[in-house]
């Protein structure tokens, strides 16, 4: 008797431990899928304050959802023309004159001093010869098609997930009380409220952080655009979206966007372009860190910066950049949830 009940705790043990690896197998194969899922239910929580803000000035709840949708296809559509041609452009105008660029680079006093300071141990003007030695090579034009077909691969993925997350994000956007009733319904009726208190919280916390990062990376685009223009900045457009885009990681992000546009002027505009963005970035990010940025988060969840550089580091871990993004407001959450709930519960022990 002992041996048959040993015998089925055993199977179903083994089973229960198979199951499990079968359902983490499954989650890691739909991680992108999570992550796209993630990102558009972040970003449908970053809407919600303009819907509710439209319904507390008379407007209808369906003309409400109308509007956010329609200024938020308008915003992305209009970042999206009027990034990707001068991008296009640029690019290809970058491959076809790299040896007039190249022999102009070499050419520039603060390369002349790197070669002859530390041209022993970093020699520049190899570098490049290497560089237009492999691009005029025609042995290497199965490589670079090689490497172009997974960069093309990598944008139409790109544009797929974003395709995906702005339909999701509509989807969320407009079912998003829905969604909400439908969690509180999984709830016992005694403990409804309260958790309907805590989700309302936790939902209202996030979105206006969302909006106040997305909020924050405008700006820092926008200003680096308007700086780049002023001192004649090459690709000002590009370089101020891609400022945008790193500036939505909290806490790193702007530093990251400094060092990438000030090296990408360094290269394509001449040192003294790329000591003045970088000197705009420095007092930017004083002033963001200071004054904009208390401002703009002052009612939306405050979060450690040890809690987003390790959230960062791990979701860009387990998902890529996404990941990144997504594991900052889902760290957010989790700090709310133990403000609002775990704290009071110890202090009542």
């Amino acid at each position: 008797m002992v041996i048959k009940n040993a015998f089925r705790v055993g199977l179903i043990g083994a089973l229960g431990v198979g199951l499990a690896m079968l359902l983490m197998t499954m989650v890691g194969s739909l991680a992108t899928v999570l992550t796209y899922i993630g990102v558009a239910f972040f970003l449908a929580l970053g809407l919600d304050p303009a819907v509710k803000w439209l319904g507390r000035h008379r407007f209808p709840q369906w003309a409400s959802i109308l509007t956010v949708v329609i200024v938020f296809l308008l915003v992305v559509g209009g970042a999206i023309f009027a990034v990707v041609p001068s991008l296009v452009d640029q690019t290809s105008s970058f491959i076809k004159n790299f040896p007039e660029i190249s022999k102009s680079f070499l050419q520039e006093p603060w390369v002349i001093w790197i070669q002859h300071t530390f041209g022993a141990s970093f020699d520049v003007k190899a570098i490049v010869h290497a560089i237009q030695k492999f691009l005029s090579d025609p042995n290497n034009i199965s490589k670079v098609t090689g490497g172009l077909l997974k960069v093309g691969l990598g944008i139409a993925s790109g544009v797929t997930g974003t395709i995906i997350v702005i339909i999701l994000t509509l989807y969320f956007t407009a079912s998003l009380d829905l969604i909400k009733k439908s969690t509180y319904a999984l709830v016992p009726m005694s403990k409804r409220t309260g958790f309907a208190d805590m989700f309302e919280k936790v939902t209202q916390g996030v979105g206006k952080y969302v909006v106040g990062q997305i909020a924050l990376a405008a700006l820092n685009g926008m200003l680096c655009f308007i700086t780049l223009t002023i001192i004649g900045g090459k690709a000002a457009i590009v370089w101020a979206f891609v400022a945008f885009l790193l500036a939505l990681i909290p806490l790193i992000g702007t530093v990251i966007s400094a060092v990438t546009v000030s090296l990408a002027q360094l290269v394509v505009a001449g040192p003294t372009t790329a000591l003045v963005i970088l000197i705009y970035f420095l007092v930017y990010m004083q002033i963001e860190a200071y004054v904009i940025s208390p401002r703009v988060m002052n009612k939306a969840v405050s979060i450690p910066g040890s809690v987003v550089v390790i959230a960062a580091l791990a979701g860009g871990e387990l998902m890529g950049i996404l990941g990144a993004l997504v594991a900052i407001p889902i760290a957010a959450s989790i700090i709310l949830i133990i403000k609002e709930i775990a704290m009071p519960r110890l202090d009542k022990m």
